[in-house]
């Protein structure tokens, strides 16, 4: 028979440590462990609340009434153009020069026609859809509707919003990307009811006398922002071409109430903008087009 082996003996002064969860530091570790999830749950409890709170008390802004959109629009004409208007300019100058469309939030894109067919009452049709060039009553080139948009891509989108408005009588893309002046002066030689662009090509054209302005009836200014919160009103270059248009083409239509300006976008409720200079990072305009 083999020798038994002798059994071991625990060293004096130790005691066995169980295994498992009453091991303490098994415990400890699982305890630990449990804190930090409960502290964690209370921390995400803790935000979720602060964030409803603050949700309550900055309620949405109500849409902004044609007359703080006419005095949002004139003050930005003011400060930009360092001018101030005179109080016989401001009195010719009515609410009822604002085609409104802030009471449909968010102003979803295609339902940008029926606010321009609602602008033009019961002869939008003979307006905005009619195609057939009349001689000594339609000038040709001359829009009723003229879409000023900070980017070529912009104004594409736009027109989108007016597509069965122009099945018959086809809008003119007035932007430099991917298109000459020569091919945008051939389109302006046939009726037009609606063109979409950027501030510079658009005064461009009318400088040459290609675009008119004797039909001009709404000039829709988009001033929604970009992913880099800027808009035609913001952006340096841009808004400056855009005010140049607007001062040598637009603003004396307004004062006479011959034409109506819709503010396509949120009207900012402080002060964001008011005295601060934009300054745009490498690369900002790459997808610009002037």
């Amino acid at each position: 028979m083999g020798r038994l082996k002798p059994e071991k003996t625990q060293k004096p002064g130790r005691t066995p440590k169980p295994f498992g969860p009453n091991n303490p530091k098994s415990q400890s570790k699982f305890k630990k462990k449990t804190n930090t999830k409960n502290t964690a749950n209370r921390q995400i409890k803790t935000k979720t609340t602060s964030v409803i709170g603050n949700n309550k008390n900055n309620q949405p802004s109500p849409p902004a009434s044609p007359s703080q959109q006419l005095r949002y629009f004139l003050s930005q004409f003011e400060s930009a153009n360092g001018v101030q208007l005179s109080s016989l300019e401001l009195e010719s100058i009515k609410d009822s020069c604002i085609l409104d469309v802030s009471q449909e939030l968010g102003q979803d894109v295609m339902k940008l026609e029926k606010h321009i067919k609602e602008a033009f009452g019961a002869k939008w049709k003979e307006e905005l859809c009619e195609g057939k060039h009349i001689v000594g009553k339609i000038e040709a080139g001359s829009p009723a509707v003229l879409v000023v948009a900070p980017s070529a891509l912009r104004s594409i989108e736009l027109l989108r919003g007016m597509r069965t408005l122009t099945k018959e009588c086809h809008a003119v893309k007035l932007f430099s990307k991917h298109m000459k002046i020569d091919e945008q002066v051939s389109l302006l030689m046939n009726r037009v009811n609606i063109a979409s662009g950027t501030p510079s090509r658009i005064k461009k054209l009318i400088d040459i006398e290609a675009l008119g302005l004797s039909r001009l009836s709404v000039l829709l200014v988009d001033i929604h922002t970009d992913v880099k919160g800027y808009s035609l009103l913001t952006l340096p270059q841009v808004r400056d071409e855009f005010w140049d248009l607007y001062k040598n083409y637009f603003h004396q239509q307004l004062v006479k109430g011959d034409l109506r300006i819709c503010l396509y976008g949120p009207i900012p409720n402080g002060n964001e903008f008011k005295g601060k200079s934009v300054e745009l990072a490498d690369g900002d305009r790459e997808q610009l087009d002037s």
